[in-house]
Parts: C-alpha cells; sequence; structure tokens
C-alpha cells in the first residue's frame, strides 16, 4: 500500500479501520476516492448478523446493512458501490475477521466424487480494464449486428438489488427478464438517444449477437477481482472453481 493511502487513513480518524484500495480506483464515483475507510467487525456486528431477515436477499439482508456501518466515508453511499468494489470490501471484512481460507466442495473430474479443498482469498488478483471509461465513467462500444452506437455504464450494488427483486416478484412458471433488465441498465444511451423507455424496447428487440457482445464487453472491463481459482483433485486433476458470495462466503458471520 502506498504512502499517500496509508496517510489518507490517519487522517482526522480515531475508530480502528484500515485502507481498502478500490478495484475501479474511484474513476466511476463522483469523488474519485481510489481507496477508502472501512473499520473492522465487531461484536455488535454480531447484532446485524444476528438479525438478519430471511425473508430478504443476502444482498439487503447482509451487505448493505454491513457497508453501511462499517464504511466510514461520509460521502459514499454503500448502495452506489460498484459490484467489484463491493466484493473487495466483503473480502476485507472476512479476512480480517476470519482469515483467508475460504472452503470450497466440487466434484473430481475423474472419479466423479465430491472432495472439499480450500483457496486463500487474499491471494486474489484484480481484472482492470482494458478500455478506458469518458469522463462519465461510461463506455462508447459499436454493436456488430444492429451497428448501433451505444454508451454503457457499470451495475451498482443497487441495481443488482433491483435487479433481484425483479426475478423474486415474478410468476413462477414465466422466464424473468434477467437479460433485457440488466441491458437496460447498463445502457444510457443509443445513438445520442437517453431515453429511458426507448432504450428498454431496444434491448428487448436487440440482436443476441448484440447482447452477446455487450455482456462480454463488460465482463472484460469490469474492474473487480479474480474470483476463479484452481485447486487439485484427489485424483491429481485440476479443477477450476469461482468464490461467489453465497451462503458460504457469509457462514463464518454466524
Amino acid at each position: 500500500m502506498n504512502q499517500d493511502l496509508i496517510n489518507y487513513g490517519q487522517q482526522n480518524f480515531s475508530l480502528p479501520h484500515d485502507i481498502v484500495p478500490l478495484p475501479s480506483g474511484g474513476i466511476f464515483y463522483k469523488s474519485r476516492k481510489k481507496a477508502i475507510k472501512v473499520g473492522y467487525l465487531t461484536a455488535s456486528d454480531e447484532n446485524i448478523l444476528a438479525n438478519m431477515d430471511g425473508r430478504k436477499s443476502i444482498n439487503e439482508a447482509i451487505v448493505i446493512p454491513l457497508l453501511r456501518s462499517k464504511i466510514y466515508e461520509p460521502d459514499i453511499r454503500p448502495e452506489e458501490l460498484l459490484e467489484g468494489d463491493v466484493e473487495a470490501i466483503l473480502l476485507f471484512l472476512r479476512n480480517t475477521s476470519f482469515g483467508p481460507e475460504y472452503n470450497v466442495v466440487t466434484t473430481d473430474p475423474k472419479t466423479k466424487q465430491s472432495f472439499e479443498s480450500s483457496v486463500m482469498l487474499d491471494e486474489l488478483n484484480i481484472n482492470k480494464s482494458k478500455v478506458e471509461p469518458n469522463e462519465d465513467g461510461f463506455y462508447s462500444v459499436k454493436l456488430p449486428m444492429s451497428g448501433s452506437n451505444v454508451k454503457l455504464r457499470l451495475l451498482s450494488l443497487m441495481d443488482t438489488i433491483a435487479i433481484d427483486n425483479i426475478v423474486e416478484m415474478y410468476p413462477k412458471g414465466y422466464a424473468a427478464p434477467i437479460v433485457t433488465t440488466r441491458l437496460s441498465k447498463m445502457i444510457v444511451e443509443i445513438d445520442g438517444n437517453t431515453d429511458q423507455g426507448e432504450i428498454a424496447l431496444f434491448c428487448q428487440n436487440m440482436p443476441i449477437g448484440d447482447s452477446k457482445f455487450i455482456r462480454k464487453f463488460m465482463k472484460e472491463n469490469e474492474p473487480r477481482l479474480d474470483l476463479n481459482r484452481s485447486v487439485i483433485a484427489p485424483s491429481g486433476e485440476k479443477v477450476d472453481v469461482t468464490i461467489a458470495f453465497g451462503v458460504e462466503f457469509f457462514r463464518p458471520f454466524f
């Protein structure tokens, strides 16, 4: 960690905390902060975890309350943080409270038997954006099928929660519009048009080639931790696993 970040953490603040570098580098926020003050989990935070509302998603029941409690930055709203930055903060909270070891259960490709292994969460690299966004934090791309020029933005935690809620409320037996909803939130402009209604209609009728192009582009350029790791099965085969922010990740919190 460079000296500027260390000095920043010591300025006018006495609660125990550390400085967590953001994978985004802060370029997508008005504050432009490359790192933020995050407190350590304490016994009082167990109140949040113990009173988790089981009817809500993990993001609403655990992530948002923890971020509101542990981010010591008055000008940053947790809901507006990018998904990749949220993951980095959650990893910090988990690692500093319970250690970096994370157990995964997967299948040996040779024997087809389940086995448990562990990965170290303090050894993750950051996937950096290959394309620079503009001053507003938007990416400009030309779609290969329709030829339309679009501006794209990265999704925030608030966007993810909204999409999850749409899926949850959708009638059973019907296909929830996950892909088109995500696309309509990512796209902020199409050929100079910023009307949200027209963007939503465009997404509904978008060629599948354009849809895949956008999702691939965003996946490759979103600055976030590389959550893919490899473990060795009992047979000696290498198995790729992905760290998920689900029940297993939060299990030590309870």
